[in-house]
């Protein structure tokens, strides 16, 4: 019987895939002799649906990953990104099981919850560290004193037009010094983890996780010079928002959003604090991409091994 372990489970509450595979997941926790934390708003929105969970440690978001030894989701990408806020302080891993469509961030599928459940329990998982980014805005439109807002994201921060009918237009900064202006739909700016999200529909290359470094991805600019940028993972990237034009809106991981008056600066620079993320599965990137993405590899041979 193990004892004095505790794992944060959350899940995406609308979905009724996610009622019945929470069930399950607290049932096989609870039977291992793991203790099973929720959100106490999680928590008596399952009881309304029927789903009521016992025992069952309900807690406030505040604390809710501290102490934890996993942050069990259930749900798309946007469940973990909403999850990645409350395990990102404590330090603890993330594993996804994916109720959604691409589900990227996700490691497990609903088919193999049973499987994952036991890797949860026998601690069968590797952990990996993956960049984030910290994003400060000055309203006054100068780096000078304390940020006007300081937040932080995991796939990506991006300057948004702040109204339909018109663009935004901007100035993009690199290590200080000024290397194009834009009037745009917004600028993406992304970690390797979210090159393959927001930035990768915008057009922006697919980087390996591996990989430090931070991808610019301008869309749809009128400019003469609008193509993607990767650059090293030490560099500073800054937006300013012209004054005398249309104000903007950034966004973080489509969830922190901010209002960005004209003249407005943004500045992201990689975060000192990573997102750790739970592993299963040894297979390459490569196989993910191919997997997620259902790419055509039908006629690939592979290397044909010396003597055979």
């Amino acid at each position: 019987m193990t004892s004095g372990r505790s794992v944060l489970l959350l899940a995406h509450t609308g979905r009724p895939a996610a009622l019945r595979s929470a069930d399950l997941v607290h049932r096989s926790l609870t039977r291992a002799g793991l203790t099973v934390r929720m959100l106490k708003g999680e928590v008596e929105e399952l009881a309304a649906a029927g789903c009521a969970l016992a025992p069952i440690e309900a807690v406030e978001p505040a604390d809710a990953a501290h102490g934890v030894e996993l942050v069990m989701v259930l749900g798309g990408d946007g469940t973990l990104l909403r999850a990645a806020e409350l395990a990102r302080p404590a330090g603890a891993p993330l594993l996804g099981v994916n109720l959604g469509h691409v589900g990227f961030l996700a490691e497990a599928e609903r088919e193999d919850l049973g499987a994952t459940v036991r890797s949860v329990v026998d601690r069968d998982y590797d952990v990996e560290e993956r960049m984030t980014l910290d994003v400060a805005v000055f309203n006054g439109g100068r780096a000078e004193g304390t940020p006007t807002v300081r937040t932080w994201a995991l796939n990506e921060a991006t300057l948004e037009k702040g109204e339909s009918r018109r663009i935004v237009e901007a100035v993009l900064e690199i290590d200080g010094r000024p290397l194009s202006r834009w009037a745009c739909d917004g600028v993406v700016c992304a970690t390797p983890t979210g090159s393959t999200a927001h930035a990768f529909s915008a057009g922006g290359p697919v980087v390996w996780p591996d990989v430090e470094a931070l991808m610019v991805v301008p869309l749809s600019a009128h400019a003469l010079f609008a193509r993607p940028l990767v650059v090293g993972p030490q560099a500073t990237v800054a937006l300013e928002v012209l004054p005398d034009t249309a104000p903007g809106v950034l966004w973080c991981d489509g969830r922190r959003m901010v209002e960005l008056p004209a003249g407005a600066r943004i500045e992201i620079t990689r975060a000192d604090t990573p997102v750790r993320l739970a592993r299963l599965h040894r297979a390459p990137f490569t196989d993910r991409l191919v997997a997620k993405f259902g790419l055509p590899v039908a006629g690939w041979r592979g290397r044909v091994e010396q003597g055979r």
